[in-house]
């Protein structure tokens, strides 16, 4: 079991815890019994030895010269010889009667005496083993004649073996106690660790299929409707996402790989044509419009892949200015023109009379409108027609292109903005032109709206902030904000 496994921070963290806390309350808990009992004998004893000296006081005797006489009167009045031990000792501490009747042969020195004899209460008390005998609680009271001098002591020897033996069961009771509690708490700690260490290497393992390349790999046990069922929800989604991500992404690699070959192709076969054209001037002259043409189709894959690129790392800048957007538009609009006539669609451009400048890069813009043109042509058949128109609107200028073309069914239209989506593998195209353009818009404060109905046709809606407008100089200040980090 690893140090960095759950089971065995659970053992150090949570059970480690709470085995010392058991621990620490076993011991505070025989100590307070132990105590309890103790005190409870001690103060038993010490109530007994309050009226000694009065008791020997009315004996009768003369406690000077008649202390023995004394002590074997006060003995035969002793009734609790079967429950504790009672001494009378003299004054030098030598004992003169026990309740026993066996009287020590050698000098026995006895601990609670010597107590008594430096405390201030007239009496000392002891706990200890008996040489060679028992657990016992000894003490000893003073007793005074009537000029305050000692003439001797009362001691009371009681047992503890009994007291100490329901101490251990009291103990033994709650140590079963607190066993049982510590199995208890393994026994559920362990049945809630594997609660989550099973899904987890179930999930682990699915998880590491996925990251394996096996994007079809599920986890088809949900377990629990809690974090862990979350987390099955999450990877499962996660799997689908990759899976979808990879279908795109295949689909891109195939849409690209023809969008490159066709031009290649076109171009190899008018080389060939025109090495074998024999100065033809007519055939040389339209191979060389088409290789031209096909080669400036290269060049906007290419660069439409560099874009993509750059967005992807990051690392796509602006260079904006104050420019005139309605320019920028004439001009992707003629570059246009001849190839919607040449495909049979009518390009209608109605152009305002004047447009409010806007803060942008110009380079930027004219490739949004080519795209989303280029898009519009590309969806379009013969005898379609394509019409561009702008407007101003308060703080923002509005672009609209609109095309007859074949449409956008209603399940692509939310997704045709996304990266290498391509909703119609029927037309050219390698899917991230219009990401691209959204994009570049975002990064000027716009936005690209599309509505679209399929086989009725599509209408795209740019919107752009003008310059010197709220909404253009809070983009102002984003976009200096950045660069300064």
């Amino acid at each position: 079991m690893g140090g960095k496994s759950i089971t065995y921070r659970w053992i150090i963290n949570s059970f480690g815890v709470i085995f010392a806390v058991l621990v620490a309350l076993e011991i505070g808990i025989a100590i307070f019994i132990r105590n309890y009992y103790y005190s409870g004998i001690k103060q038993a004893l010490i109530s007994r030895s309050v009226h000694i000296n009065t008791i020997f006081a009315n004996s009768g005797y003369n406690l000077t010269t008649d202390f023995e006489a004394s002590a074997r009167e006060f003995m035969e009045g002793f009734t609790e010889k079967d429950k504790m031990e009672l001494m009378v000792l003299d004054k030098i501490g030598k004992v003169v009667i026990t309740s026993s009747g066996f009287t020590p042969d050698i000098e026995t020195s006895y601990p609670d005496y010597d107590k008594a004899l430096k405390s201030e209460s007239d009496y000392g008390i002891w706990t200890g083993r008996i040489e060679g005998s028992e657990n016992v609680m000894a003490m000893t009271k003073l007793l005074f004649d009537t000029n305050g001098e000692i003439i001797g002591a009362v001691r009371y020897i009681v047992s503890l073996s009994k007291i100490d033996q329901q101490i251990f069961m009291v103990i033994t009771i709650i140590l079963l106690i607190g066993i049982a509690i510590i199995f208890f708490v393994a026994l559920s700690g362990t049945y809630f660790i594997k609660s989550i260490l099973n899904p987890v290497r179930k999930i682990s393992s699915t998880a590491r299929r996925i990251a394996m390349g096996d994007l079809n790999a599920r986890i088809l046990e949900k377990y629990y409707d809690d974090e862990i069922g979350e987390l099955v929800d999450t990877i499962n989604y996660m799997a689908g996402e990759l899976s979808a991500a990879e279908r795109v992404k295949n689909d891109f690699i195939s849409s690209v790989s023809h969008e490159l070959r066709t031009p290649l192709t076109a171009i190899k076969g008018w080389g060939e044509t025109i090495l074998s054209s024999e100065n033809d001037q007519e055939t040389i002259r339209t191979g060389i419009n088409v290789i031209i043409r096909e080669t400036e189709r290269l060049s906007g894959i290419v660069e439409e892949l560099l874009d993509f690129s750059r967005i992807q790392s990051g690392r796509l800048t602006l260079r904006p200015e104050k420019m005139d957007i309605l320019a920028e538009l004439g001009e992707a609009v003629v570059f246009l023109k001849e190839r919607a006539r040449h495909e049979g669609i009518d390009l209608i451009y109605n152009e305002p009379e004047m447009l409010p400048f806007i803060y942008g890069d110009r380079n930027k813009i004219r490739q949004v409108f080519v795209i989303i043109l280029d898009n519009a042509i590309k969806y379009s058949d013969p005898g379609d027609t394509v019409t561009v128109s702008a407007r101003h609107n308060g703080e923002y200028v509005i672009i609209t292109i609109e095309d007859t073309g074949c449409g956008i069914p209603a399940k692509d239209l939310p997704m045709v903005k996304e990266k290498f989506y391509k909703g119609n593998h029927s037309r050219r195209g390698s899917g991230i032109g219009l990401a691209i353009a959204d994009e570049i818009t975002t990064m000027h404060s716009g936005r690209i709206d599309i509505e679209s109905e399929e086989g009725v046709g599509t209408t795209v809606t740019i919107t752009i902030p003008v310059a010197g407008s709220r909404t253009d100089e809070m983009s102002q200040l984003e976009r200096s904000t950045n660069e300064n980090v």
